[in-house]
């Protein structure tokens, strides 16, 4: 890699969509040094000038945070899908100096005073709900930047910050390595059987492409050291050699279907202690983030990092948060205790020696049984979902209930990947209105697991040399389903399409937001206990007739969906659906405990913690060897630290949301467009720019309800 010089640096453009075929790792450190500098000597300047007004104060700071915004953005995203060795060191090298500048920033006391002074301006009255909302958001995040504070607690303080920032890339890279570092290869027949072809085919691909054994990987026994392809051959599903690794489109299946235990058991201990012993041991990594946030915490005048969180966030109170959860755990613990007591039975019924069921076979016996209950197996959809078709129902439902059409763009913009695909959103009269990039498949040697929606450009009103024009909104999709195996599409299981529609919903309220100030547009500023509203909603959709019956189709005949199949996706659609709420409530319930409770250097450790919440919200106990925490990014690498309650709470409001659809019938096309034009003129449009429960109240026209949740989880009369 040459070292380029500032004046051929893409990453120094700061505006537009990324050139992602000119970026490489050598760009980053002479880019983000060079926009530092530039940064400081504005800043400095913006103090000195600054005036208490939009034009003022909100405008040249907005374009500074953007200038910032725009090449650091691209650099995030690129480690979470492009990571290298070159990436993370750039990466590493960069933080701390980005961290300095926005702790420098934000505890700006002129721009801060300067903000105040708007708040109380004459021209407050005038501000529209957008504007009012920058500006008490603002007041409040400069209040939680250490704002106030003094000389030796400011500079503790921001050391904090530096050191949790390092803390989260530093816990996320462990899972990322130990979750890659693990392959099993498998050489005997009778150890995969039980596996659908497409298992088959993804394993034997795996194979093919793994490189030659290191230390750290694992064979099932002496024979089955690990190499690419077999001796002077190629790997085949039908024959193996195969290989099953921690990724999920690779564990879920071998986890639900192969017959043979000791391998599961092997697999399941596996997944539960990645990055929980040696160089990639994250324990360390959890004990000083979670001293850290207390600290920080503490010098804010909040007695716990959960108080802190939800200062800027719906919940009004840990309390609150607490009672939620509560009402949800009892509405579901006890179907929980009777799913797994009837699972139980049908195991043993079927082979007495599975009387004591275990961890590593819960997936595997509930497989089986909602195939005795339903008729059906997961895998008989697959070849029903294939990914081009998927995205057509998609894209069919959106234009259904919002009136938008989505159209192929590929080639329009670069990408970082051949498999990544660019489009474009248009309005009622063909205007574009935003575009968006998605990153389907799995790539578990360079993209870290899960989903996710991220914002690339923001939509925003811009003035430049006196012409006003806005800009479009563009958001990063990214999902990690099953890729392609030989001439096969992606063929998707139906959770790998509830996770893709999830996704887009959050990629429509960045994309189909009206309001024109970055800073309350889209995703900005909306609380993030609000945040998955629109994501959640959209799951609901996969379950809509004129939906799955408009993308359902077989990849080879085209033939759609049997009707036999969809009545069975209905009737299974809640099967052990207490299990699977009590299993978010217990995340969530840790989560709390641990940023509330935990008090760091005593007697209970994380864990601890962690197996007393289990008493109460969870049937099965977690094993000894369970370090799950170990692997827990959300709270620990992401944003939902004392927020992983969020999916519930906003789970309440989609299935509300949801149930205005319902109400008006989902087969009457007239009224569903008319709601959905509603939803979309509120939760859609209206972005950060007022409380979310306004939102959601000019949307439902009152306060949400848990029981249509209840009720949509089949858990109303539990």
């Amino acid at each position: 890699m040459t070292n380029a010089t500032i004046t051929e640096n893409p990453l120094l453009i700061g505006k537009g969509l990324p050139p992602f075929d000119k970026i490489e790792a050598s760009h980053i450190v002479p880019a983000i040094t060079a926009i530092l500098k530039q940064l400081e000597t504005d800043l400095v300047n913006i103090e000195k000038s600054v005036t208490p007004t939009w034009e003022g104060l909100v405008e040249p700071l907005t374009v500074m945070e953007e200038k910032l915004g725009w090449s650091w953005g691209i650099v995030g995203h690129l480690m979470g899908v492009k990571n290298s060795p070159e990436l993370r060191e750039a990466y590493e090298k960069m933080q701390p100096e980005i961290v300095k500048f926005y702790s420098k920033l934000s505890q700006s006391k002129p721009l801060y005073e300067a903000f105040k002074g708007l708040r109380h301006s004459a021209d407050w009255d005038k501000f529209e709900p957008a504007q009012k909302r920058i500006v008490e958001s603002s007041l409040q995040d400069f209040e939680l930047s250490g704002v106030g504070l003094e000389g030796e607690t400011k500079e503790r303080f921001n050391q904090i910050q530096l050191e949790l920032a390092e803390l989260s890339t530093k816990f996320s890279n462990n899972v990322l390595d130990a979750t890659k570092a693990f392959k099993l290869k498998l050489t005997d027949k009778k150890d995969v059987e039980g596996l659908p072809a497409s298992a088959l085919g993804l394993m034997a691909q795996t194979a093919n492409l793994s490189p030659s054994p290191s230390p750290t990987e694992e064979g099932n026994n002496d024979s089955s050291t690990l190499a690419g392809g077999t001796e002077g051959g190629k790997a085949t599903p039908e024959s193996g050699p195969w290989v099953v690794t921690l990724d999920y489109p690779s564990y879920i299946p071998f986890m639900q279907h192969a017959t043979n235990s000791e391998l599961r058991e092997k697999l399941y201990k596996a997944f539960l202690s990645r990055a929980s012993e040696g160089k990639l041991d994250n324990n360390p990594n959890i004990d000083r983030i979670l001293e850290l946030k207390k600290e920080k915490a503490n010098i804010l005048g909040f007695n716990t990092f959960a108080e802190l969180s939800l200062a800027r966030k719906m919940a009004p109170s840990v309390a609150a948060v607490d009672q939620l959860s509560e009402e949800l755990r009892v509405a579901s613990y006890d179907a929980a205790v009777k799913e797994f007591e009837e699972l139980k039975a049908f195991a043993a019924k079927s082979d007495p020696k599975y009387a004591d069921l275990k961890h590593w076979d819960t997936s595997y016996w509930a497989e089986k049984q909602k195939e005795a209950k339903f008729k059906f197996n997961a895998e008989e959809l697959r070849p029903y979902f294939p990914l081009p078709r998927v995205l057509e129902g998609l894209f069919g439902l959106v234009k259904r209930i919002f009136g938008v059409t989505i159209v192929a763009a590929d080639g329009e913009a670069p990408v970082w990947q051949e498999d990544v695909r660019f489009f474009r959103v248009d309005n009622e009269q063909g205007e574009a209105i935003a575009n968006f990039y998605l990153d389907p498949y799995s790539r578990p040697a360079e993209k870290r697991g899960g989903a996710w929606m991220n914002d690339c450009v923001g939509r925003a009103t811009m003035t430049v040399e006196g012409k006003t024009s806005t800009r479009l909104p563009v958001a990063y999709l990214i999902c990690n389903q099953t890729p392609p195996v030989d001439d096969k599409p992606s063929l998707m299981t139906f959770g790998e399409v509830t996770t893709l529609f999830h996704e887009f919903g959050h990629g429509l309220q960045h994309m189909l937001t009206t309001i024109d100030y970055v800073g309350a547009s889209g995703i900005n500023n909306v609380e993030w206990d609000a945040v998955e509203l629109p994501s959640q909603f959209m799951e609901n959709w996969c379950y809509d007739r004129p939906t799955l019956f408009g993308m359902a189709k077989h990849y080879q005949t085209g033939e759609t969906l049997p009707e036999e199949y969809y009545q069975k996706l209905l009737d299974s659609k809640n099967y052990m659906s207490g299990s699977g709420m009590l299993r978010q409530l217990h995340f969530g319930m840790v989560d709390i405990a641990l940023h509330h409770n935990y008090q760091p250097g005593g007697e209970l450790t994380p864990r601890d913690i962690r197996n007393k919440i289990a008493e109460t919200s969870t049937v099965l106990k977690p094993l000894s060897e369970d370090n799950f925490l170990c692997a827990f990014g959300h709270i620990f690498a992401g944003g939902y630290a004392a927020g992983y309650y969020s999916y519930k709470w906003a789970e309440v409001l989609s299935a509300d949301a949801f149930a205005a659809f319902e109400e008006v019938g989902l087969d009457n096309e007239e009224a569903v467009a008319e709601v959905g034009k509603k939803y979309r003129d509120t939760v859609l449009s209206l972005g950060g720019s007022l409380h979310p429960m306004e939102v959601f109240k000019q949307f439902r026209g009152r306060e949400p309800q848990t029981e249509p949740l209840l009720k949509h989880s089949g858990l109303a009369t539990a």
